[in-house]
């Protein structure tokens, strides 16, 4: 871990000096207008009026794809140049040093890396249900009810490997049954709680929040075998806004929702902006989806991807001031362990992409429940855990080297007749995809189910000697399998249609390698298909 060299004393708040408003004037000495100490710098002119900001005279309308791509790489180049000659960087670091919440999250103990990846850091992301901080005003704009208690609705690993170059969102949903060190098998989202009463009443509270995350983290250690280096909590204040100064994130929705009653959540389907008390309601709906508890969760990830892609897009990169905007948010709007450098985390994240954050759901068994008859989640067992989150820090092994070899031979997709089979337990496909067959020039000889269980992956079967019928078909639909089986007949090809299947002339679901334990749902950053 990285030491900021700060006193490690509690300090949940950093307190305003009396007659100072909450957004802090920096001192001159670190203003980047007047240059860093010692630099020698001078101040920047002002930008002249008139000029478009990055020096394009472009217009938004006639941005091509080309000018898109120059345009990203101005704006790598110009944060490189920031980081290098201004100072700006470090800058934006003093910035939310000064007004960053701290806290002692992270425990002396119960906390051990049991994997083979230390440079690696895992971060413990969690949202609080508290609304201690919340006025009677903000309580009825957010419909937040009343407080709850000291519960951690929201759970999340952030793993980022030595080199920076992905980066790995994994949640936990928050009745997930487990050992909580010291009280036995309980939910999740009780730990904080038990932390946090375990402490004497008459220490501080800061001790005592210091108390429930040192325990919540000790819990997740354990749970994954991972040492959690830091901690990064957010209540409901803090998210509303953070999210009101990023000016809205796109989401997606499949369907319309009406959870007026409860969240407070009303959207239509389709592609949205969001963000304020929208955004929170967005986040915290579970009544009325298909999967409850499980669909809040993907709507979690799917709203940190957005931000993510804001704060990665042209815009941000070019305006410095959305930067500092930005910084300032959050740095407010989170409480950090004691030992967090930000520069230094954002130096570490720098090579991230939108395509090399991915997100998914610790793996699961399903739903139970316990012995006082409660809903909990059943996790895999240890064992699976642990392999699944030792994947995190496995640096991809390089594909063998191999002789390239010449493309297979094809034929005339007229001349490829195929009998098209459904194993993949939606009905209907077989004849839609043998539909799609023949728009693309292929003879169909028939359809029908596929015998025995469904089939995870598509299967393209042929008779010894017709390689190149079969070649021919998954060109059709790339990423099927392909299987001799003599007991067809030459010169007809079977289509057996499995889960993976997406239509003909698209890629078929990539599967993960046997060997390889993956979580629910996974999607990167990029991914903008609709969710619940």
């Amino acid at each position: 871990m990285v030491s900021t060299g700060k006193d490690t004393s509690v300090s949940r708040k950093n307190p305003v000096p009396p007659g100072e408003s909450g957004d802090r004037q920096l001192p001159a000495r670190l203003d980047p207008r007047l240059g860093r100490p010692g630099s020698g710098r001078t101040s920047r002119s002002e930008r002249p009026a008139g000029e478009p900001r990055g020096g394009s005279t472009r217009t938004a309308g006639r941005r091509t794809a080309r000018g898109t791509v120059v345009t990203r790489v101005l704006a790598g180049a110009l944060s490189a140049v920031l980081l290098a000659s201004t100072g700006w960087s470090w800058y934006l670091g003093q910035v939310a040093e000064a007004s960053v919440n701290r806290t002692d999250a992270i425990p002396s103990t119960g906390n051990e890396d049991s994997g083979d990846a230390p440079e690696a850091m895992n971060m413990l992301l969690v949202g609080s249900d508290s609304r201690a901080d919340l006025t009677e005003e903000q309580l009825a704009e957010l419909n937040a009810g009343t407080d709850s208690g000291l519960n951690t609705d929201t759970i999340i690993l952030v793993h980022v490997p030595a080199d920076g170059s992905r980066a790995s969102f994994v949640s936990f949903p928050r009745d997930s049954y487990v050992q909580i060190p010291g009280h036995g098998w309980d939910k999740l989202n009780a730990a904080y709680a038990y932390g946090y009463g375990g402490v004497d009443d008459s220490m501080p509270e800061d001790d005592r929040q210091a108390g429930g995350a040192q325990l919540l983290v000790q819990t997740i250690s354990e749970l994954t075998g991972l040492q959690i280096d830091h901690y990064a909590e957010v209540d409901l204040l803090g998210f509303f806004q953070l999210t009101s100064v990023v000016g809205g994130v796109e989401v997606n929705l499949c369907e319309a929702v009406d959870d007026r009653a409860y969240s407070g959540a009303v959207f239509d389907a389709g592609p949205q902006t969001i963000s304020g008390a929208d955004a929170l309601s967005f986040v915290r709906q579970r009544h009325g989806l298909p999967r409850g508890d499980y669909d809040r969760i993907i709507r979690q990830q799917v709203f940190i991807a957005g931000v993510l892609r804001k704060m990665l897009s042209e815009d941000v990169l070019l305006d410095l001031g959305k930067q500092r905007q930005l910084v300032e948010a959050a740095s407010q709007a989170v409480t950090v362990d004691q030992d967090l450098d930000l520069f230094s985390l954002a130096r570490q994240m720098q090579s991230v992409t939108e395509g090399s954050i991915e997100f998914q759901t610790v793996p699961y068994v399903g739903d139970e429940r316990d012995d006082q008859g409660r809903s909990i989640i059943r996790l895999e067992d240890e064992e699976t855990l642990y392999a699944f989150f030792a994947q995190l820090s496995a640096e991809p092994e390089a594909p063998p080297a191999e002789e390239p070899s010449a493309p297979p031979a094809t034929v005339d997709p007229a001349t490829v007749s195929v009998e098209v089979l459904n194993g993949s337990g939606i009905s209907g496909l077989a004849g839609s995809a043998a539909g799609e067959l023949e728009t693309a020039g292929f003879t169909v000889a028939g359809t029908g189910n596929a015998d025995g269980d469904d089939y995870a992956q598509t299967v393209v079967r042929h008779a010894s000697g017709d390689e190149a019928l079969a070649a021919t078909l998954v060109g059709q639909v790339p990423g099927a399998i392909t299987e001799v089986d003599d007991a067809l007949t030459s010169g007809t090809v079977q289509l057996v249609l499995g889960e993976d299947f997406n239509g003909v002339g698209v890629p078929t679901t990539a599967q993960p390698a046997p060997d390889e334990v993956v979580g629910e749902d996974v999607r990167t950053a990029q991914d903008t298909t609709c969710i619940n």
